[in-house]
């Protein structure tokens, strides 16, 4: 409908700067983030340099449009995972297993994408500020499973630093609130007192989870999709897998 309500030259530079997206991701593709070249995408796109200024002012203008894209894209695709997932009955522990393969599934997919996200740093290149909490987004879905774990001793230090970020930083405080709102409400959970004040153990067991799913995430598919399986006998997937569970085995999810 918004679209549709568009004026013509309205719909004209959105359709350039999504061309103009497609071109670059083209060459994230073919050479990685450093091989992002804005003159080669105006020569392919048959436009002057100064003109591709008129849709994005630079190349880390054009950079940030497209991690935003990826992050919102990522974030979808897990939604999409958790709200599957969430039906019937199965458990939280196979619920985990469904949202670690969704993440796979999208960086497998769009691998360019996913090592714009997780890949080497940029030389020169900062992120906006924004893309935390779209980042942020993509690991939600994490949250309220961690929150009915009972976590055991190997990660008992990793909550107890958890616990310390939520007292800290309202923000924290505030991303586990939007996840899992059950975890963050003193009365329907055990209370913890961290360096900045109470937070309930649920919401430090959310975010703790949440974290080490993130590293267990990052690390297994950011070489699967760099091709460092390459040779071997196992599928990502399956290694993934095992993390998991030794992931759910540490929280004690059922």
């Amino acid at each position: 409908m918004e679209r549709a309500q568009q004026g013509p030259r309205a719909r004209y530079r959105e359709q350039t700067r999504a061309e103009i997206k497609d071109l670059a991701l083209r060459q994230l593709a073919e050479g990685g983030g450093t091989a992002l070249a804005l003159t080669r995408v105006a020569k392919e796109m048959g436009l002057s340099g100064p003109a591709l200024y008129r849709y994005f002012t630079g190349r880390d203008d054009l950079l940030n449009a497209l991690i935003r894209d990826a992050y919102d894209d990522a974030a979808a695709a897990m939604a999409r995972a958790a709200a599957r997932s969430a039906k019937g009955s199965r458990g939280v522990r196979a619920r985990l297993h469904d949202l670690a393969e969704a993440y796979r599934a999208w960086a497998v997919a769009e691998p360019h994408r996913y090592l714009l996200l997780q890949g080497a740093p940029i030389p020169g290149y900062v992120a906006p500020p924004d893309t935390l909490e779209r980042a942020r987004a993509v690991l939600g879905p994490f949250l309220p499973l961690f929150a009915t774990g009972n976590p055991g001793p190997a990660v008992a230090a990793t909550v107890d630093e958890m616990t310390a970020w939520l007292t800290a930083e309202e923000s924290v405080r505030a991303w586990v609130a939007q996840y899992a709102p059950e975890a963050a409400e003193p009365a329907e959970a055990a209370e913890v007192t961290g360096a900045g004040g109470a937070v309930t153990a649920a919401a430090a067991h959310a975010l703790a989870g949440a974290v080490l799913a993130w590293a267990q995430l990052h690390g297994s598919v950011s070489l699967e999709v760099a091709g460092q399986f390459a040779g071997m006998a196992h599928r990502g997937g399956t290694l993934l897998g095992a993390q998991m569970e030794l992931l759910a085995d540490a929280f004690g999810l059922e």
